[in-house]
């Protein structure tokens, strides 16, 4: 084989492996994906916390609650709560004494009505088929991978004055979901043969 030859046979098996690459990336990027997110500015759950976290009980007034964007008529991700709806929060712990409640709690019971709440909730969770493109589309099998972050806080006042505040939630969500069918696309068919009552 002469040396013109192997160089050209080389450059076609180069060429060729990367329209390969080329190609299995293009199908990757086909494969369906899911995002649920609340409508925040926060990009992140620290975002979030630290956002909360700047309210000081005792100290911090509404104003400058929704000057950090907690405000319930123009953040989607905060609910204003009524007195009821907190006395029903804290009424789990009802084997707690009056004096077993942190301050601020105890302040809000006994202002009741001029007590209200901001629940907020927010999250951005992406859900993610990865693999082999072709196995995912005729149904031999299928990975999903499930990332992002949660958070839940509440943000207690009483008039205009924030008494008590607490935050929870999932920093790092990050899922794997693998499905194998052996039967591909007639999977499904398969599985009504199965459960057909036969005569």
């Amino acid at each position: 084989m002469s040396p013109f030859r192997a160089i050209v046979q080389r450059s076609v098996r180069r060429a060729g492996c990367a329209l390969c690459a080329i190609v299995l990336a293009a199908c990757q990027a086909l494969l369906p994906q899911t995002e649920v997110a609340t409508p925040v500015e926060w990009a992140s759950f620290e975002q979030a916390r630290d956002t909360v976290s700047a309210f000081k009980p005792f100290e911090t007034h509404r104003h400058e609650v929704a000057s950090r964007g907690i405000d319930p008529y123009r953040n989607p991700a905060v609910s204003l709560l009524a007195y009821a709806d907190i006395v029903q929060r804290f009424s789990a712990g009802g084997a707690l004494g009056p004096d077993d409640y942190d301050p601020g709690i105890r302040r809000c019971l006994a202002a009741g009505e001029r007590c209200s709440a901001y629940s907020i909730q927010a999250r951005r969770i992406k859900r993610e088929r990865v693999g082999n493109f072709w196995l995912d589309s005729l149904n031999f099998r299928r990975e999903v991978e499930t990332t992002g972050w949660s958070f839940s806080a509440l943000v207690i006042l009483v008039d205009d004055l924030v008494v008590y505040t607490t935050y929870s939630g999932q920093p790092s969500i990050r899922d794997f979901e693998r499905t194998r069918n052996p039967l591909g696309p007639l999977q499904g068919w398969g599985d009504q043969l199965r459960q057909t009552p036969w005569r």
